[in-house]
């Protein structure tokens, strides 16, 4: 039954499934499914409505209950941003003069539009918060104003930044000093420099170093945060300041959006070299300086940028097609090019190979050198102060001495007799006192360096020590009372082995020729007669330019003489005057051009003229008719000794004239001339300078027994020092005169040199300016610093500042990288006109190759952008010490740079070793 009954079951429910399937298809059981699962869904959905609805009334229950009521102001808020914004007056003065303040406006404008309102604008159409920022800057602006009308300008501009120059120029010269002391033969790179740059920053300011400011971008941008922050504390009003919102924004516009771009662009070394060359524009670049610079040059990048553009100019050249006389032009411009790239070329093969060599040393090994007669190296600064050094090592020095002082006391003694003369037959009342003035230093000299207590004594004849004594007793002195004497010692210097004949063998010799500017290659032939007293007169031959003799030329028509008096002037001699000539010879031929300078005496002309009289000498027509004539003509241009026709022996050249006496005799001679006011003026400066003769003697031995420097001793290096530093406060004195002194101490690095004759130039300097000015020119300095800060010329700053970074009223794009070899071309066409302006006069003074060094080491300094940029900070610094001179500004630089690695250091190694001595103690 169980069985029948289950069957029975299953298969009622097989035809009821069956019978389904057969009525509503095959896809019923996913219909079904499908049904049942959107039923439940459906619960799930209405569930979850339900309960959140009845949360939020039960939490907004709960935040009634439990929670305190919210702040009235924060609707008040919302009203009050929701109302019309109020109309905020601005005050367009800022200060007080319309001609500076229109341009400013627009800069405050520009900075608004392309810093802030390019963004603020994507935020909020609301213009308070822009008309806000303005009236800060405003605000600022007139503070500043304010401020910098109260300032006394003058000793920052003649005073402070000249010395702040000179202490940058002076720590980079030290700077290279020890890099060429580590290695001389491996050559520093720039970061080498840069970091011993700062090193001896340290040891020369003790208290701040400015390394991560100038070296790393990120410790630069947050020092200009920090500075321009106490700057608007200081400058804008409390409630203002206190708005951190408005603070920052403008921060940030006057630390990235202006200072920094100009930090950037003024410490860009190609800037300056573009400035440089625009500063000096009207100047015409000189050929000889031109290849000076690129035979001295040590940087191949430069070399190779010249060699590149002169080939391409070469490549140039020769595709053109050109016919008649501009053929000749064209084959000429070809050679010099030709040349310079062969120069090039030279140089850059040395410098890789690692075989540069001192000129100087080279020199001293040619065996033949050019002959500098003892009387013109007397006559002359910068040849003197060599045979000083020698004569002080070989114990001959009281002789050169004794020379040099009588000789001051020459030109001293003729200036005031004719001074005396001249008021005497003015019909003005004598007096004795110039008489007496030149006794005392004729009696001076007599002690100091004849009698028998003197030491060291010059020891010449007794009979002409007691002629000269017994004149003193009984006569008036006169300027030739030591003529005789002198004339021995002289003669005694230039005989003796001991002087003048081993010092021409000598290094020092060597040294004086380069600073002469009158060492030769070896291929340049100088003078023949090794033993007489002729020299090549030109003070323009380098060692790097090397001519040809021109005896070995032919009188082919392909080579051009070009020759024209280019300079006069008189040269004194023991009391006898001539006319001296200077001749500029340019040579040119089909492979080179080339220029020298010859010096020759009137004489020479009348000789020269004796021989060859009525000849057009220069013409190639004749030079090839008449082969003798151009033997006589290049024997005259020649940059060598003239040889007489009429004499067999070469005679003296004497070719450099002393600048101390020709402008003492100049002085004389101008007194006649003028009003009697000034000329009692020029008498006084006359009586100085007989006070100085008297004094002379003793200043001369103080200068090179003790050798004392021009400041006091004090128990610090004055290297190590400011430049500042050496100023003597109690000496009553022109303080930007003597800081413009110290400045040209640097720049050539005279300290170097002899006391005495940088006494003596210095003293000059001083006598000269004040005959010419007096007390005017501090006048004139303040003028001058009044114009540079007068509102005309503040006004033409700001609209060349607005010009510069928004040009035609948009902001200037980042100016791209110029190219490396317009970069290096850059340097070398600033390096050649520096050396163009330099006058002759200077080279005379101070030395051809020591200004050349002055000259390119202040050149390389500004090649450094991390340099520069510490030069614009030191410069910054100083401004706003004199702007603030109430606030400590000077220590909080201090801490500012107080996270220098260098100062740390620095710190750490004195430390280091006073711990040693505080153990002792």
């Amino acid at each position: 039954m169980l069985t029948e009954a289950s069957l029975s079951i299953w298969g009622w429910g097989s035809l009821g499934i069956v019978l389904f399937l057969i009525t509503f298809g095959p896809f019923v059981i996913f219909y079904l499914t499908f049904y049942i699962l959107c039923f439940v869904g459906g619960g799930l959905v209405v569930t979850l409505l339900f309960g959140k609805t009845n949360s939020e009334k039960y939490l907004e229950q709960c935040e009634h209950s439990f929670l305190p009521p919210t702040s009235p102001g924060v609707p008040k808020c919302l009203e009050e941003m929701k109302r019309e914004a109020r109309t905020i007056k601005i005050d367009r003065r800022l200060t007080g003069a319309n001609i500076i303040d229109e341009p400013l406006q627009q800069v405050i404008q520009f900075s608004l539009r392309d810093y802030v309102q390019y963004w603020y604008y994507t935020l909020s159409d609301d213009e308070s918060f822009l008309l806000e920022i303005r009236q800060t800057l405003q605000n600022a602006l007139i503070q500043f104003a304010t401020r910098s009308k109260e300032i006394d300008w003058q000793p920052y501009f003649t005073t402070r930044i000249v010395d702040d120059f000179g202490t940058h120029l002076r720590v980079f010269r030290k700077a290279q000093q020890k890099i060429t002391e580590k290695d001389d033969q491996v050559k520093g790179t720039a970061e080498d420099l840069v970091d011993t740059f700062f090193e001896v920053e340290v040891e020369m300011e003790k208290e701040v170093c400015r390394d991560l400011v100038c070296t790393s971008p990120k410790d630069e941008e947050g020092f200009l945060r920090d500075l321009c922050e106490v700057l608007l504390y200081l400058l804008l009003p409390p409630g203002d300041f206190q708005n951190k919102i408005m603070r920052y924004f403008v921060r940030e516009i006057l630390a990235r959006g202006i200072l920094l771009p100009l930090i950037n662009q003024l410490s860009d070394p190609d800037y300056i070299n573009q400035y440089v060359i625009w500063m000096i524009r009207d100047s015409n670049c000189n050929y000889e300086a031109f290849m000076n610079i690129i035979k001295l040059s040590d940087n191949i990048g430069e070399l190779e940028a010249v060699r590149d553009k002169a080939a391409e100019e070469l490549q140039y050249l020769r595709s053109l097609d050109t016919a008649g006389d501009d053929i000749n032009t064209i084959k000429n411009q070809i050679n010099s090019l030709l040349f310079v790239k062969k120069v090039c070329d030279s140089r850059i093969q040395r410098l890789q190979s690692g075989k540069e060599i001192n000129t100087v040393k080279l020199a001293a090994n040619f065996g033949k050198l050019c002959t500098v007669p003892l009387d013109s190296i007397l006559v002359d600064n910068v040849a003197l102060q060599f045979f000083m050094d020698y004569m002080q090592q070989t114990g001959g020095q009281a002789h050169l001495f004794f020379w040099m002082t009588v000789e001051g006391y020459r030109v001293t003694a003729q200036q005031q007799l004719e001074v005396l003369l001249s008021r005497q037959r003015d019909g003005k009342h004598q007096t004795n006192q110039t008489k007496g003035l030149l006794r005392a230093a004729a009696v001076g000299i007599y002690e100091q360096y004849l009698s028998e207590k003197a030491s060291p004594r010059v020891t010449v004849d007794d009979y002409l020590v007691a002629k000269l004594a017994d004149t003193l007793n009984h006569e008036d002195p006169t300027p030739e009372i030591f003529d005789d004497i002198q004339r021995k010692v002289y003669e005694l210097m230039l005989r003796d082995e001991r002087f003048y004949p081993s010092f021409r063998q000598n290094a020092l010799y060597v040294r004086m020729l380069a600073e002469l500017d009158m060492l030769k290659d070896p291929s340049f032939r100088g003078s023949d007669d090794g033993d007489g007293e002729s020299f090549n007169g030109s003070p323009t031959g380098s060692i790097n330019l090397s001519l040809d003799d021109l005896s070995n030329v032919s009188s082919d028509d392909s080579v051009q003489l070009h020759a024209y008096i280019s300079d006069t002037g008189v040269c004194n001699d023991h009391g006898k005057t001539y006319a001296l000539y200077a001749i500029t010879v340019h040579r040119r031929n089909l492979n080179s051009e080339e220029m020298w300078k010859t010096y020759r005496r009137y004489s020479d002309f009348h000789d020269f003229h004796m021989r060859i009289t009525e000849q057009l000498l220069l013409a190639p027509e004749m030079m090839k008719a008449s082969p003798a004539l151009a033997h006589y003509v290049y024997d005259f241009l020649e940059n060598k000794a003239y040889s007489k026709g009429k004499g067999d022996f070469a005679r003296k050249m004497d070719t450099f004239v002393n600048p101390l006496r020709n402008s003492m005799r100049n002085v004389s001679n101008a007194v006649k001339s003028l009003p009697d006011s000034l000329a009692e003026g020029m008498t006084k400066m006359s009586d100085n300078m007989g006070k100085m003769s008297e004094r002379l003697g003793q200043d001369i031995k103080q200068s090179f027994f003790k050798v004392p420097p021009l400041i006091p001793k004090t128990d610090s290096d004055p290297e190590h020092r400011r430049v500042s530093a050496q100023l003597d406060d109690n000496v009553d004195d022109n303080i930007p005169l003597r800081v413009m002194l110290l400045l040209m101490d640097e720049v050539f690095d005279l300290k170097e040199r002899n006391q005495w004759l940088r006494r003596n130039i210095k003293n000059l300097l001083q006598q000269l300016i004040r005959a010419t000015y007096g007390d005017t020119i501090n006048r004139k300095i303040v003028d001058h610093v009044d114009w540079m800060t007068s509102p005309e010329q503040v006004a033409d700053s700001v609209k060349r500042f607005r010009d510069a970074f928004w040009p035609n009223g948009i902001l200037a794009e980042a100016v791209p990288c110029r190219d490396k070899s317009i970069r290096m071309r850059t340097r070398v066409a600033g390096k050649t006109k520096l050396l163009a302006i330099m006058p002759d006069e200077l080279k005379h003074i101070i030395g051809a190759e020591t200004t050349r060094k002055g000259i390119l080491r202040v050149f390389e300094m500004f090649q450094h952008n991390q340099l520069n940029r510490r030069m614009v900070y030191v410069f910054l610094e100083g401004f706003l010490e004199t702007l603030f001179p109430q606030y400590k500004f000077r220590e909080l630089f201090n801490k500012l740079h107080s996270r220098s690695k260098q100062m740390q250091k620095y710190k750490q190694k004195l430390q280091t070793t006073q711990a040693p001595s505080l153990q002792k103690r």
